[in-house]
């Protein structure tokens, strides 16, 4: 199969309906991970085997192509042997605990999260919503492209469950949301699936008078991309909390598992800015925060001054959620809008985010850009960088490196990191270079104290990777 290599990347499965991502592959995806996540994780083996066992969940979301794609997979997972439990369409977040409360060894997800409408995929998870990583998505593959799983002695099963209730009630569990004072709240969900889970919230809320923009589940996307960190995205949003007078505006992603803020002022709030609010507020001695790479100077200050240890990861929810299950993280956010908690199992919690943030505000009685403006401590700023050939990064990235070890700044050489691509990091401004997972892009991030020395920072490092 010649499109494997390109749809296969670091953490799931993703390309362009129906040229790379269709009904046949659909279904292999769905016999190559029946196979491989009913195998235990003691046998190291994987030899082939005719008898299996286990249960899956299988999701999906809204998008056009999403219900045959879903229909092959479920059709290869029970060719398997595998039993299945439908959840029907769903939010990512209500999928990965729906594979928590139903112990299932797994569970597959069509969709292509926040890429455009011409796109779908599939998110396949281990026991206890794991992700499977990329060790385990090339086993995959290759069991697809060798094609010698046989048919089991016994089909799959599949039972319907419902989930959409249990997670709304886990979120408010956790949190007190009637306990607040009242809101006021525009909620952009994209016609994607967190439409789903806000309506099933609504209600539940009431101090909150929240407007639905865009609502409608429809995988068409009519208004817009289903992705909020492009600033493209939200400028409905923005013009409506602005009219509506109303506190603040959310925005959701394709598959609802992320979520950007807006202030009562139509001004868009980088998630770093609630990261550190939640971490300030929630996480006093906390445990243990996590970040990433290209996280804020903010997240790791906040979490020190809360009396907080840190750990630095890799940008990914793969490797982010094997390293919060692995060290006991209390909390893990990145600067895409992701952010996990241990107390929902590691996995992404925007409702419980939007909650804990009206939470705060009630409590501190203050606007939430005031809220936010005391975390704006620094200027950063994320370039992406088309390079001729992505093979080629590591060249890029070792030049840069060069030049940059020999830089000293008031006396000092910088702080160097390989965690995820290269770090370089001084006293008062700092960068990180990264290969992207799915295109021929360079990712720059650039953080600096003032907006005078990141321009400056910013226009060197510019010409070095470039040259």
């Amino acid at each position: 199969m010649e499109n494997l290599d390109k749809i296969f990347k670091a953490y799931d499965v993703r390309g362009i309906y129906p040229e790379e991502i269709n009904q046949d592959v659909a279904y292999k995806v769905g016999r190559a991970s029946a196979f491989v996540l009913s195998i235990k994780p003691e046998d190291k083996t994987f030899k082939l085997r005719e008898k299996t066992i286990g249960k899956l969940v299988v999701a999906r979301d809204n998008r056009l192509s999403s219900e045959e794609l879903f229909s092959e997979m479920t059709r290869g997972i029970k060719d398997q042997g595998i039993d299945v439990i439908d959840i029907g369409p769903a939010t990512t977040p209500m999928f990965y605990q729906a594979i928590i409360k139903f112990q299932a060894d797994g569970g597959v997800m069509v969709t292509a999260s926040h890429n455009p409408k011409q796109y779908n995929g599939f998110k396949i998870f281990r026991k206890n919503a794991l992700p499977m990583g990329e060790e385990g998505l090339q086993r995959i593959k290759g069991l697809m492209q060798d094609g010698l799983l046989k048919d089991a002695t016994r089909k799959g099963k599949v039972t319907k469950k419902e989930i959409l209730k249990e997670y709304v009630a886990k979120i408010l569990d956790l949190s007190h949301a009637n306990d607040t004072t009242q809101f006021k709240v525009v909620a952009d969900t994209g016609n994607g699936m967190a439409g789903l889970t806000i309506s099933a919230l609504t209600p539940e809320l009431k101090k909150v008078e929240l407007i639905n923009l865009f609502g409608e589940i429809d995988g068409s996307f009519p208004n817009h991309d289903p992705n909020p960190i492009n600033p493209e995205n939200t400028k409905n949003l923005q013009e409506k909390v602005v009219s509506e007078k109303a506190d603040f505006g959310i925005a959701f992603d394709g598959d609802g598992d992320r979520i950007l803020f807006i202030d009562e002022k139509g001004q868009r709030i980088d998630p770093d800015l609630i990261s550190a609010a939640i971490i300030h507020y929630y996480f006093k001695r906390g445990g243990i925060i996590l970040y990433t790479a290209v996280s804020s100077r903010i997240i790791k200050e906040e979490a020190l001054d809360s009396g907080n240890e840190v750990i630095c990861s890799r940008v990914g929810h793969s490797f982010i959620k094997e390293t919060m299950a692995r060290e006991g993280v209390v909390f893990g956010c990145e600067a895409s809008g992701h952010y996990y908690f241990k107390d929902t199992d590691y996995v992404e919690a925007p409702l419980l985010v939007f909650i804990k943030i009206m939470e705060i505000l009630s409590k501190i009685k203050v606007p939430l850009s005031e809220l936010i403006e005391h975390f704006h401590r620094f200027q950063e700023e994320r370039i992406e960088i088309k390079i001729s050939d992505i093979r080629n990064a590591d060249i890029h990235i070792k030049r840069v490196e060069e030049k940059y070890k020999k830089i000293s700044r008031f006396g000092r050489l910088p702080n160097i990191f390989h965690i995820d691509g290269l770090t370089v990091e001084y006293t008062d401004w700092w960068f990180n270079l990264r290969p992207s997972n799915t295109e021929s892009v360079l990712r720059l991030t650039i953080e600096a104290d003032t907006k005078e020395l990141l321009a400056e920072q910013k226009q060197e490092l510019l010409k070095s990777i470039q040259l």
